[in-house]
């Protein structure tokens, strides 16, 4: 049967995918749409097989936190231009992802790429349609979802969607002022990218290193053996001012530190306030075994 330029016309704006494909797709189906959509997903799938060597360098961070501030979920999605990673339907997708694994931790893989999204479509199909439309490596990245049964987590998304944080504090005072403190936190995060919550998180490896470094450095400026261990460990505690969070000066007042700014909001609050822990998610991000 002849397929009008208004069907496919009407296929496009179902799925986004190019006139030609679109075309392709009744031809085989003899106009049936559901037979066409579905070879168009197929074909996405198989885009995707091909684009698999495609660097996907650009992409959106999204976070979702439940109404009490105990649970919460990032995300990230990546796709090879900032064309596709500012496109509505992309970052969309990202959301009600973030959305869903907020509302399903805990799950396999597979177990998210079968979930349903919304419209009785699952993650896959969702993933399977942006690629037929957009062409292009889509894939999603990396996610996390953590929860605190008498802590508070807040997040903070960069301007651009390209980093994200989640920020674990280990107690609360009023809500407001609480989350306020949490959002400028995770923005310290998210500005001063450290790579420990506190000097306790360092592991022996690392430290041992680290004045291994630092006293060759001492031994190579000729200073003796004894002040070379002393300057070695004067400046393991410059790497944990620079790497550990709590230690770090507070980038909205660098008279203070952060471990001051929570010891003068657990005074006002009438209770200790720490931070637990914190995800950071960058596109830039080098993750190990990926």
């Amino acid at each position: 049967m002849a397929i009008s330029p208004l069907e496919v016309k009407k296929l496009r704006d179902m799925t986004g995918a190019g006139m030609a494909d679109c075309k392709k797709a009744l031809d085989e189906t003899n106009g049936d749409f559901e037979g066409a959509i579905e070879i168009l997903r197929k074909r996405g799938a198989a885009t995707a097989a091909k684009r698999a060597d495609k660097e996907a360098k650009e992409g959106v961070v999204s976070t979702a936190i439940s109404e009490d501030h105990k649970s919460a979920a990032i995300v990230e999605v990546c796709c090879e231009t900032d064309f596709v990673a500012r496109n509505q339907e992309f970052s969309s997708f990202v959301k009600n992802l973030s959305e869903y694994l907020l509302k399903n931790p805990n799950q396999s893989n597979d177990e998210m790429m079968n979930g349903i999204l919304s419209d009785n479509k699952t993650i896959k199909n969702y993933l399977d349609e942006l690629l037929g439309k957009f062409s292009e490596n889509i894939s999603i990245r990396r996610t996390a979802v953590v929860t605190s049964d008498s802590g508070f987590i807040t997040s903070y998304i960069h301007s651009g969607d390209k980093l994200g944080v989640l920020l674990m504090l280990s107690e609360k005072g009023d809500i407001d002022a609480t989350n306020a403190l949490g959002r400028d936190l995770a923005m310290q995060v998210a500005a001063m990218n450290p790579s420990y919550t506190r000097r306790e998180d360092v592991t022996e490896e690392v430290i041992s290193k680290e004045k291994e470094i630092y006293s060759d450095q001492a031994r190579m400026e000729g200073k003796p053996e004894e002040i070379a261990a002393r300057v070695a460990n004067g400046r393991l505690e410059k790497f944990y001012a620079e790497n550990c969070l709590i230690e770090q000066s507070y980038v909205k007042d660098s008279t203070k530190t952060v471990t001051t700014v929570l010891k003068e909001f657990s005074a006002n609050a009438g209770v200790e306030v720490t931070v637990n822990s914190f995800i950071r998610f960058n596109l830039s991000d080098t993750i190990a075994n990926n």
